[in-house]
């Protein structure tokens, strides 16, 4: 096979679609951009927020579905929600540093900690995803997801304070409901209990009342499974069903230590 006909049937086989792959390094840039927007001490705000205007805007022409004008006006709607944004993070901060000993200062929380920033560009990313600027902050979402190993649906609701621990291997489903004074460490799922394209519109996933902790490698299921709040849910736990409140879920596998005879 030519060369010729080799780029004929590949570009026989694009036609289904009008990706523009520079849309993920622009979404990239932006992220970092808004992050350092936010929390660094130096940065200037008046040309930082333009810059971000003009990065915005960029990535807006390719992912917005809508007309032109209403596309624009998405973000007037969207820097007008950073403030709170910033608030409800800076309340997430300090919830970490209350809560985790080995933190040693709140700079070594925004600078350091995978989990803050995860819980960070879901902030962000959900305001685009409440813009129906899905696309937008899927891509995000999945920058964060790369980075820190956590994986955020911006559709989720998680309310602040809230609390990442180590943060690799968590997923927090589109429709999860996660109320205030929740903590969860490494490896927890807020998932579906079965997945078919019908339920899109559906909710699908947990909610998690206040003051919840939820240990590594739990597994809770479900769009009517409730973890009541006070309630600790241990490692391990696989949970279907909802849960009363300032209840204690642990998984009652046991482990065994024998003592090796020495030869």
């Amino acid at each position: 096979m030519t060369k010729d006909q080799i780029i004929k049937n590949i570009s026989l086989l694009k036609s289904h679609t009008a990706i523009n792959y520079g849309i993920k390094t622009k979404v990239e840039l932006f992220t970092e951009k808004i992050f350092y927007t936010l929390f660094d001490a130096n940065a200037p705000l008046s040309e930082s927020i333009d810059e971000l205007e003009k990065q915005f805007k960029e990535i807006a022409s390719i992912a917005c579905k809508k007309p032109y004008s209403l596309c624009n006006e998405t973000w007037d709607h969207f820097v007008a929600k950073l403030p709170a944004v910033l608030e409800k993070l800076n309340q997430d901060a300090a919830y970490i540093l209350e809560n985790d000993p080995a933190s040693n200062g709140i700079e070594e929380v925004y600078l350091g900690y995978p989990g803050f920033y995860a819980i960070a560009i879901y902030r962000i990313s959900h305001e685009l995803y409440a813009l129906d600027l899905l696309l937008f902050s899927r891509l995000m979402s999945e920058y964060a997801h790369r980075i820190t190993g956590t994986d955020i649906h911006a559709g989720a609701q998680i309310d602040s304070p809230f609390f990442i621990d180590h943060a690799t291997g968590i997923v927090i489903g589109e429709t999860a409901v996660i109320e205030k004074y929740v903590k969860i460490y490494q490896g927890v799922t807020l998932g579906a209990l079965s997945v078919s394209k019908e339920m899109k519109d559906s909710k699908r996933h947990p909610t998690v009342e206040k003051n919840v902790c939820i240990y590594a490698n739990a597994t809770i299921l479900g769009g009517q499974t409730v973890i009541g709040k006070g309630s600790i849910v241990g490692g391990n736990a696989w949970i279907t069903k909802s849960i009363p409140e300032r209840s204690i879920v642990t998984n009652t596998t046991t482990t065994e230590v024998k003592i090796k005879e020495l030869k």
